[in-house]
């Protein structure tokens, strides 16, 4: 990621926020002393209540797996 010194984004504010919103981030420095970094924004994603528990909660696939073959037996009138 490139360093631009404080005073020359300062005179080119409006092009590096245009460069930054199409996704090539700075950092603003004061010398050799990082002070900033800019980044393009994202959205946020919108979730659903389960949706964050699911991002929380990591089930390994061989839980995953009891009882698959019953349920689907049941679910398809089979014994």
């Amino acid at each position: 990621m490139r360093t631009i010194d404080a005073n020359e984004a300062q005179e080119r504010f409006l092009e590096l926020i245009k460069q930054a919103k199409d996704g090539d981030g700075f950092i603003i420095a004061d010398g050799d002393k990082p002070l900033v970094k800019v980044l393009p924004y994202d959205e946020p994603k919108k979730c659903r209540r389960l949706d964050i528990v699911r991002a929380q909660c990591v089930v390994p696939d061989e839980v995953k797996a009891v009882g698959r073959e019953e349920i689907t037996a049941m679910f398809e009138g089979r014994e």
